[in-house]
């Protein structure tokens, strides 16, 4: 029997015009698994653990995102949301996106 993830939750990076996503799930056990924008399931020995990573990588988490913010990041929070799949072989390619033209 797998083990239940416990909370998913998704972090952002952006680079001009685009925004590449990450997934941190945390496990019963306390660990962690980062989903990566290249397909890779990277596992760490705890959340804390995870979202140090993601923060070194200049990651945010997307539910703490504010308006500010967003606007810093190039970022209509009204138009970007976290990808969506059934399956993490169909969620990688929705992984990086592309911004649309400022207006």
């Amino acid at each position: 029997m797998s083990e239940e993830m416990l909370h998913a939750q998704w972090w952002l990076a952006t680079l001009g015009r685009t925004v590449v996503w990450a997934r941190l799930r945390v496990r019963e056990a306390g660990t962690a698994e980062v989903f990566d924008s290249d397909g890779n399931t990277l596992v760490y020995d705890s959340e804390d653990t995870a979202r140090a990573a993601l923060m070194d990588a200049e990651f945010v988490e997307w539910d703490g995102l504010d308006s500010d913010d967003a606007i810093d990041r190039g970022i209509d929070l009204d138009t970007v949301a976290p990808p969506r799949a059934e399956t993490d072989e169909a969620l990688r390619p929705l992984m990086v996106q592309q911004l649309a033209p400022r207006h």
